[in-house]
């Protein structure tokens, strides 16, 4: 049974490209404030920026804030992204961003809901319950999952950066548990470009495991310097996510082909020089 990552992996090869690019249908982005509106403004990034996307992060928040109808044009949007993922003869993973985290018999039901009732591939999850509480996630080695370890925001180190008897900070001994917890090679890592320390420290303990690298766009962290540490030695092991400075962009499918090029020019440097 293939495992999440080596599918990944696969469309990786397919499509030469580590971005992920975002859904996040702001309101304000929107057309008009309804589910309507953000499914359109979905599929239309869908669309234009499939044969650059390594994968798609849909951010389950905004579709939740329209209740009921948001539900359905979420599944749309998942769906839409296997319609072209058939057209191109390469399979997108969805990586639906919901940051769940709870005991085990809530996250069975999380579980189905993700994977079975909308069909995302993987989502995000807060390990603050401990592996019980991500256990249901991983059971199926074809779903993944990226545990949150040292997030993007400027506040994540109230709780992120805790030094523990160890001496290790929190988001480095989230860091080995995944790593130690990846049997099914299914666990990768959230982790923030705009904290480049934090990055260096968590590749170190966690060598093998895939990133979701959050802040580069519109938060600002550079590109470069995170791909210099976050990188796995092979070159692969990141998924770089950007949504709003794609998603505002005069011509998406341009953005996001500008930006995987740069990805791929900067790892090709990078690669040359080790």
């Amino acid at each position: 049974m293939e495992s999440f990552f080596s599918f990944l992996e696969k469309r990786v090869d397919d499509c030469s490209s580590l971005l992920c690019i975002g859904l996040d249908p702001h309101v304000n982005d929107l057309a008009a404030p309804t589910a309507d509106a953000a499914r359109e403004f979905c599929l239309n990034l869908v669309k234009q920026t499939s044969r650059y996307a390594a994968a798609f992060k849909p951010n389950a928040a905004f579709f939740e804030v329209f209740g009921a109808e948001g539900w359905t044009a979420l599944k749309d949007v998942i769906d839409a992204v296997q319609v072209e993922s058939n057209r191109m003869g390469s399979r997108i993973p969805v990586i639906l961003d919901a940051k769940r985290g709870d005991i085990p018999s809530t996250a069975e039901a999380y579980a189905k809901s993700i994977f079975e009732t909308l069909g995302a591939d993987c989502c995000t999850l807060n390990p603050y319950l401990g592996k019980y509480s991500i256990e249901p996630f991983i059971r199926n080695q074809e779903k993944g999952i990226f545990l949150l370890c040292k997030t993007s925001n400027p506040g994540s180190g109230d709780l992120q950066d805790l030094l523990l008897e160890s001496g290790d900070p929190l988001h480095v001994h989230v860091a080995k548990l995944a790593q130690t917890w990846n049997t099914n090679n299914n666990i990768g890592l959230v982790v923030g470009a705009t904290h480049i320390d934090a990055m260096k420290r968590i590749r170190v303990a966690s060598p093998d495991l895939w990133f979701l690298v959050l802040g580069v766009g519109a938060q600002g962290a550079d590109l470069e310097s995170a791909l210099k540490v976050g990188l796995r030695k092979d070159g692969q092991g990141m998924l770089v996510s950007v949504s709003r400075s794609i998603a505002r962009a005069e011509k998406p499918g341009i953005a996001a082909a500008e930006l995987r090029d740069q990805i791929l020019g900067i790892r090709t440097s990078l690669l040359a020089n080790r």
